[in-house]
């Protein structure tokens, strides 16, 4: 691996990085302002939703045009603008203007996964090992970037949190500016570090023999009708179930860890006692011990991400779907129960982090089974689509049950979100015709 691609993988896994700590961030705050706007769950749920919808639904058209400007446009566009989403989020004086900061940082955002993904797949001489330094880089934003928001929040308003979180996003757009590209260096490799030769030659557009450092050539010819003939193959066979799987697990996803930094909160003010800052510091009244808790889970599913690649290359992964999210559905019934003590509680919301994340690998490999290589691009749009997208509304569902029911009600939805999943996921298996 030459200079370049090592510095085109740092470029685009601390990009990724951060999209993941924007993301997860954003509950970190939601607990300062549920209080500082003494507003309800149900409203703010209803904001982020907005915000986490976009990211969802912007992979689409994200994909379409990265296949039309290139990949590096995309990605510094992203970065700049995810940059300006919190800095309008740190100056909004209202409630209803974070909720546009939030919607504009979704928005940004979602561009991120077709653009990074499709450049490393072109750009460098091992795109296998590429990929999963940038997927090492998106878990790292998961997992440390809630940490340093709560960390923050112990010396600086949220105002000023906020402020500062943008400063990486525009380090990470000036560094890559400087980053030399070259999109169709290695197009004849697929996304999955296999030969795709077919896709390459009806990727790319432009005389054969034009100067290959020229990244017009990676820009795609896209139209209605592409569009239009590569969904329907999709959706005419089990690729079907397959995106109805991954909706209903990033309905789990947002659902559960959207409101999990304050529902923590609420149970382990009635199980620890544990004073780690002085009551007379400056530091106590910002000091949460859920927060950490909370990256706690996240940080565990880092393993969660291992543990779900070695059952995808073990047994089918249908049926690895089928048992990790039939596990999910019983972790959901097991979480207000465990609350009877300190170490049943971590117990069962350190396993939830895993298994939840667990389920990353094996949708991603579903998905590759029951798609064609040609429409291999426009069906990890339509996934994206399906789990930030339709799933944001699980943000909305979340807060709607916590404000008209209770935290047990919403556990009981989450199991049974997580059971549908599992039993579609034993039809796949049983009905579904592979079709890689």
């Amino acid at each position: 691996m030459n200079a370049d691609d090592r510095r085109l993988i740092l470029f685009t896994s601390g990009a990724h990085g951060l999209v993941h700590t924007y993301e997860l961030s954003i509950p970190i705050l939601m607990t300062v302002w549920l209080v500082e706007f003494s507003t309800t769950a149900a409203l703010l749920g209803g904001l982020v939703t907005v915000g986490y919808g976009l990211f969802g639904v912007g992979a689409l058209p994200g994909g379409v045009l990265v296949d039309r400007f290139g990949s590096k446009p995309l990605i510094i566009a992203c970065l700049f603008g995810m940059a300006g989403s919190f800095v309008v989020m740190s100056l909004s004086p209202s409630l209803l203007l974070i909720g546009v900061a939030v919607a504009l940082w979704g928005a940004a955002a979602s561009v991120y996964h077709p653009a990074g993904l499709a450049l490393l797949s072109k750009s460098v001489d091992r795109p296998g090992i590429a990929l999963g330094y940038h997927g090492m880089g998106g878990n790292v934003g998961i997992a440390l970037g809630p940490l340093v928001t709560a960390l923050l929040l112990l010396r600086f308003d949220w105002q000023l949190v906020a402020a500062a979180l943008a400063i990486p996003a525009i380090g990470a757009a000036v560094y890559g500016l400087t980053v030399d590209l070259n999109e169709t260096r290695h197009s004849g490799v697929a996304a999955d570090g296999g030969d795709d030769n077919t896709t390459a030659d009806t990727e790319t557009t432009g005389d054969s023999n034009s100067n290959s450092d020229s990244e017009d050539t990676s820009k795609g010819e896209v139209s209605l009708t592409t569009i239009v003939s590569d969904t329907r193959i999709l959706l005419t066979g089990s690729f079907v179930l397959v995106l109805l799987i991954v909706t209903l697990n990033g309905l789990y996803y947002r659902a559960f860890l959207t409101f999990l930094p304050d529902l923590l909160g609420d149970f382990l003010d009635g199980l620890v006692t544990l004073q780690l800052v002085d009551p007379e510091s400056p530091y106590a009244e910002e000091f949460d011990l859920a927060r950490y808790l909370y990256v706690g889970i996240l940080m565990v599913g880092i393993g969660g991400q291992y543990i779900g690649g070695q059952v995808a290359d073990r047994i089918a992964t249908e049926r690895g779907l089928a048992y990790v999210l039939a596990t999910l559905a019983v972790l959901a019934l097991l979480f207000v129960p465990a609350t009877a003590s300190v170490w049943t509680f971590l117990a069962v919301s350190l396993l939830l982090g895993v298994v939840l994340f667990s389920v990353q690998p094996l949708s991603q490999a579903t998905v590759a089974a029951y798609s064609n290589p040609e429409t291999r691009g426009i069906s990890f749009g339509y996934t994206y689509l399906a789990i930030f997208g339709v799933g944001a509304l699980g943000a909305g569902l979340a807060g709607t049950v916590l404000t008209v029911a209770s935290v047990q009600v919403l556990f009981i939805v989450l199991a049974a979100i997580s059971a549908v999943a599992a039993s579609t996921s034993f039809v796949l298996l049983r009905v579904g015709t592979r079709v890689s």
